[in-house]
């Protein structure tokens, strides 16, 4: 199954009915580009294969 890139203003519109959320119209254009960066930054760590043998630290103790 081919995968499709979402239509990123059409996304941001739907999920801001979805959470009753009300975007005005000047701040649309901003929300949508950061969505883009979003989802930039985010395909590039999915896209990051990590080894076989790494496991998830139960509790994360910062150094």
């Amino acid at each position: 199954m081919e995968e499709r890139e979402p239509e990123m203003r059409v996304f941001v519109e739907q999920m801001a009915l979805l959470v009753d959320l009300k975007l005005r119209d000047e701040y649309k254009d901003g929300v949508v580009a950061n969505f883009e960066r979003i989802c930039n930054v985010a395909r590039v760590v999915n896209e990051f294969e990590l080894p076989e043998d790494v496991e998830a630290a139960p509790v994360f103790e910062p150094l």
